[in-house]
């Protein structure tokens, strides 16, 4: 046999993850990766929490595309998340972090709790979960919940920026990051008056997102300048990598809607968060059982 052809064995960090990561579920999942040759008999998980154990794996690459797969279903199956990192992106030294802002950094959506107060949150909520699934081109969909906000008050903005409810985790992910030295910024597309509070809120560096008119104190069903959609989430992760001179495998970007996969598959970590199926089937990494601050495991400083 030539060297060329023999499988080529790459080394991962594979994390078992949970908020009731009981010895069932961890011994489900070592053994299945001893049924699979991943690990070598007698190879046991290093428990870095209640909530989160570690092992080291040897995977085939010609195999590897099969054992994510299967680590996917498992997951479903155990309620658990299953990320598996190559020594490469484990080891990577990041820099830059890019946050979705609704449904990731926040709980809600911020036009379906627009579109409430505008009488029409059934029909808008209907339209925002089909396009974050993926069924709705996200420019169309987003343009005919905004027309339906047309007359809504602009007083109701500081109501609803005041009582925004953080997604589990978030101040302490983005505490820890800005204190390891993080850059950190919002890529979102919802609406600027948002963005701009949370912002400024948990100082985060940057933060780009749809600006909302408002003309004579009422919301016109209109934006000022380009949607900020999957496409213009890429370039502006790419804009801020340049301007902070970061080389794009030293970002991380977290999203859950289908119009955040193109920045997951830019960025050098991408993370399907709480993530609706397709973005979960399509991202290389998901955490759905955790909060935002369970992305510190990921991270080898925090090792």
């Amino acid at each position: 046999m030539n060297s060329t052809d023999k499988p080529a064995v790459q080394d991962f960090t594979f994390f078992i993850m949970a908020p009731d990561l009981t010895p069932e579920k961890l011994s489900t999942v070592v053994d299945f990766c001893l049924s699979e040759q991943l690990i070598t008999a007698g190879a046991e998980p290093v428990r870095l929490s209640e909530q989160c154990c570690k092992l080291q794996l040897k995977i085939d690459t010609g195999n590897l595309a099969n054992v994510t797969l299967q680590f996917k279903q498992l997951a479903q199956q155990l309620q658990l998340d299953l990320v598996l990192l190559s020594a490469t992106e484990y080891k990577q030294t990041r820099k830059l972090a890019v946050f979705d802002m609704d449904s990731t950094l926040i709980k809600v959506e911020v036009i379906d709790e627009l579109a409430k107060r505008a009488g029409v949150g059934e029909q808008v909520i209907a339209i925002t979960a089909a396009a974050m699934r993926g069924e709705l081109d996200f420019n169309q969909s987003f343009e005919q919940r905004l027309g339906l906000l047309k007359g809504l008050s602009d007083n109701v903005l500081a109501d609803i920026a005041a009582q925004l409810p953080m997604m589990e985790g978030m101040q302490r992910l983005i505490e820890q990051l800005q204190t390891l030295g993080y850059k950190t910024a919002i890529l979102s597309g919802g609406f600027n008056y948002f963005a701009d509070y949370l912002k400024a809120k948990y100082k985060f560096d940057y933060a780009y997102s749809n600006q909302l008119e408002v003309l004579d104190g009422k919301v016109t069903g209109r934006v000022v300048g380009a949607i900020v959609n999957g496409e213009r989430k890429v370039q502006l992760l790419k804009q801020i990598a340049l301007e902070e001179g970061i080389d794009l495998q030293q970002t991380i970007a977290v999203g859950d809607g289908a119009n955040d996969l193109p920045m997951l598959a830019a960025a050098g970590l991408g993370v399907a968060f709480h993530a609706k199926p397709l973005v979960k089937e399509q991202a290389r990494h998901s955490v759905s059982t955790l909060g935002l601050d369970g992305l510190l495991y990921l991270l080898a400083e925090q090792a």
